[in-house]
C-alpha cells in the first residue's frame, strides 16, 4: 500500500510539475545571468516550490474543512482541473502560456525570478497545488503516507533543481522535437490520472 501510494504520488507530482519541460523556461527567464546567479534562482525557486506543496499537503485539507467543501467534491473539481491542464499540455497550449509568462517577468525585471515565474506559477502551480491536496486526502489520516508524501513533494522538488541546473545540456540533448513530443506523452498520462480523480470523487459522492 505505500509503495503503491508512493509511486502513484511520485508520479502524479512529476507528471503535473513536469520539470525537464520546464528547463527551457528556465532558460529564457534567467537569460544573461551568470552561470552562479543561475544556479541561485534553480535552488531558490527549487525550496520556494517544495515549501508551498508541502503546505498544500498538510494544511490543504484543513482548509477545505473550514470552508465547508468535501474532499469528493474538491477531487472532482481538482481531477476537472488536472485535465484542463492535461489537454494544454497535449494541445502545446501550456508551453505558450509559460513562454508568455517567462517574457512578462523578463518585460518587467522581476528581480526574484526564482519565486515568479519560476517558484509560482510554473512548478508550484494551481495544477501541482491541486494534485498535492488530493494525494493528502487520499492518505486519510495515515501518518506514515503523509509522511510519505512529504518526501515525494522534496524529491520532486529535487527533480527540479537538477532539471534547472541541467537545463542547458537538457534542451541541447531533447531539441525542438523531443520537448513537445514529451510533453504531449506526459499530458495523455495526466489526462488519465485525472479522470481517474473524477471517477474516485463521483464514487464517494454516491457512496454517501
Amino acid at each position: 500500500m505505500v509503495l503503491d501510494y508512493a509511486v502513484s504520488a511520485l508520479l502524479t507530482l512529476i507528471v503535473v510539475v513536469d520539470p525537464m519541460a520546464l528547463a527551457p523556461t528556465f532558460l529564457l527567464v534567467t537569460e544573461g545571468m551568470p552561470r552562479s546567479a543561475r544556479r541561485s534562482v534553480a535552488v531558490r525557486a527549487g525550496i520556494i516550490a517544495g515549501a508551498i506543496l508541502v503546505g498544500a499537503a498538510l494544511f490543504g485539507d484543513w482548509l477545505l474543512g473550514t470552508l465547508g467543501i468535501s474532499l469528493s467534491a474538491f477531487r472532482i473539481a481538482g481531477g476537472l482541473l488536472l485535465f484542463s491542464i492535461a489537454t494544454e499540455m497535449v494541445f502545446g497550449v501550456r508551453s505558450r502560456h509559460e513562454g508568455q509568462a517567462a517574457e512578462e517577468a523578463l518585460d518587467e525585471r522581476v528581480r526574484n525570478v526564482a519565486a515568479f515565474p519560476l517558484g509560482i506559477p510554473l512548478l508550484a502551480g494551481p495544477g501541482a497545488i491541486t494534485a498535492a491536496v488530493l494525494l493528502a486526502g487520499r492518505a486519510d489520516g495515515n501518518l506514515l503516507l503523509h509522511v510519505v508524501l512529504i518526501a515525494v513533494v522534496i524529491a520532486v522538488a529535487a527533480v527540479s533543481l537538477v532539471s534547472f541546473l541541467l537545463a542547458e545540456w537538457i534542451g541541447r540533448m531533447l531539441g525542438l522535437t523531443g520537448n513537445i513530443v514529451l510533453s504531449r506523452l506526459l499530458g495523455v498520462l495526466l489526462a488519465s490520472l485525472a479522470v481517474q480523480y473524477v471517477v474516485d470523487g463521483i464514487r464517494a459522492v454516491l457512496a454517501g
